[in-house]
């Protein structure tokens, strides 16, 4: 899948590195706290929930459900009208922002806890994006 020109680009930091390496070797990683053993996004140095520095990363499944979306009609630079800006949770716990693609951009189609899969869209040869489309065979 292309994507539009013009999206805008994320910037990898020292704290989201490890996310984007990951995405472009085809692997969705997430961060889990070695002290609480609590699973999060968006990447940080330290646990959301306990506070520990003691943090690991490791590969998520790339499954999700959907929990909510939007629509979106306008035209955007990079992207094509319309299109989910939708909140998955993944199967790991965390929730994360993103796009659904390769299904029809309708509410007939984008039903609420339908299951995902992560679509690796490379956007170019640095950054490859984490979108999600409907489960293979229905379940993900």
């Amino acid at each position: 899948m292309a994507l539009p020109a013009g999206r805008p680009r994320p910037e990898p930091t020292p704290e989201t590195r490890h996310f984007w390496d990951g995405t472009k070797a085809g692997e969705l990683r997430l961060q889990r706290c070695q002290a609480c053993e609590k699973t999060y996004f968006p990447p940080r140095p330290f646990c959301p929930a306990c506070g520990s520095r003691e943090v690991s990363v490791f590969a998520a499944s790339g499954r999700a459900t959907l929990h909510s979306y939007v629509i979106h009609h306008r035209k955007v630079p990079g992207f094509e009208p319309p299109y989910a800006i939708a909140v998955v949770e993944l199967e790991e716990g965390p929730r994360m922002m993103t796009n659904i693609v390769d299904c029809a951009q309708t509410p007939e189609a984008l039903q609420l806890n339908m299951q995902l899969e992560v679509a690796f869209t490379p956007m170019d040869d640095e950054i490859t994006l984490p979108l999600f489309r409907p489960a293979q065979g229905g379940a993900a």
